[in-house]
Order: C-alpha cells, then structure tokens, then sequence
C-alpha cells in the first residue's frame, strides 16, 4: 500500500540552525531516504523550496487567481515529502518515524489514493 509522509516543519526555526547544524540534517535526510529506498519502501520523494518560493493558484468561476506564497498561514510548513510503498499503516508508521526533520517538525501520514484511468490503469 502507498502513503505519503508529508514533513512539516516552522521555517523560521530551521533557519535558526547553524550551516552545519543544517548540513547534518540535509545528510541524515539523505541517509534515510537512501536507507528506505535500499530497502524497498521507497519509492520517491523530494524536499521542497522555501514558503518564499510558492505560487498559490486557484479557479473559481473560470477564472485564475494566482498569489505570491502558500495558500494556508501556519506555524509549520509543508517542507518535503516521501512517497513509500509498505505493508499497511504501522509500517508507515515505522518507516516514517525514521524521517530525521520529524525531530523538529511533524510527519503527517496518508494513504495514497489511487485514481484510475478509463482503462482501469493506475496514474
């Protein structure tokens, strides 16, 4: 079964961490993700630029609206994800709490949706 772990973490709180204190924590991020793909639990995943860097688009009527940022004001801020391919929830669940940001952030853990084409083929 496919999940996301989505990590979420306060960006002003990241830029508090020293150079090396952040290039640690870029290499413990690159050992896990390498770790669980070694082992076959994951698939994919991708950190994401800085909340400064977000475009939010919506439609409504038609019409494209488009801002500068995130959509949603909060404390923590989607960071990254890891897409992961396991057993059910606890191995989720297991796999995620191995993310090394989750130590000053949060993961959040859903299942992934499988959307179907017309022929019955997963996209």
């Amino acid at each position: 079964m496919k999940y996301v772990a989505l990590v979420y973490y306060d960006e002003s709180v990241m830029k508090s961490l020293t150079q090396d204190e952040w290039d640690a924590l870029n290499r413990e991020c690159i050992d896990c993700g390498e770790s669980l793909r070694s082992r076959d639990y994951m698939i994919g995943g991708e950190a994401l630029l800085s909340i400064q860097a977000a475009t939010t688009l919506r439609v409504r009527n038609g019409k494209v609206d488009i801002t500068d940022g995130p959509f949603a004001e909060t404390k923590e801020q989607l960071a990254g994800f890891y897409l992961l391919d396991v057993r059910d929830l606890n191995e989720a669940i297991q796999m995620a709490s191995k993310i090394p940001p989750a130590r000053y952030g949060s993961v959040e853990i859903r299942p992934v949706r499988e959307v179907l084409s017309e022929n019955n083929e997963s996209y």
